[in-house]
């Protein structure tokens, strides 16, 4: 008889899921869980993308943003392994697609920070040039 083996899609990438979201502030938790959506500016800075947040014992976040009549877009899925007093951790896949320009393809699966700087009210992704040498702000808002 043979066995049917599921093994989750972020181990066969290389990313193991959280086990549970650490929360450290309830304050950002409320933030991230109420966020007012997503940019890259090489997008658009005022007219923003979607973030999906599932709340459980391990945070799911989804995320996208595309170009209004452009093929720009921006797409980011995965877990939130922690949210502390001013930043969040992602585990999960980034991907941008022909933004700034056509052809451009940027794509990592890994951990990845967000904070809050000089009081701002969002989120930056903090590695700015983590593919090509170009620098990439991801914004979530709040």
């Amino acid at each position: 008889m043979r066995m049917l083996l599921l093994i989750p899609i972020a181990l066969l990438i290389g990313a193991a899921p959280a086990d549970r979201t650490r929360i450290t502030s309830r304050t950002d938790a409320g933030r991230l869980a109420a966020n007012k959506g997503v940019t890259l500016q090489w997008i658009d800075w005022n007219t923003r993308g979607s973030v999906r947040v599932v709340r459980g014992p391990t945070w799911r976040l989804t995320a996208s943003q595309a170009q209004a009549g452009g093929p720009g877009r921006l797409h980011l899925d995965g877990d939130v392994t922690e949210i502390g007093k001013g930043f969040f951790t992602f585990r999960g896949t980034i991907r941008m697609t022909d933004t700034p320009d056509r052809g451009r393809k940027c794509e990592a699966t890994k951990d990845w920070h967000f904070a809050v700087t000089q009081n701002r009210p969002y989120y930056r992704l903090r590695e700015f040039e983590w593919c090509d040498g170009l620098t990439d702000y991801i914004d979530i808002h709040f």
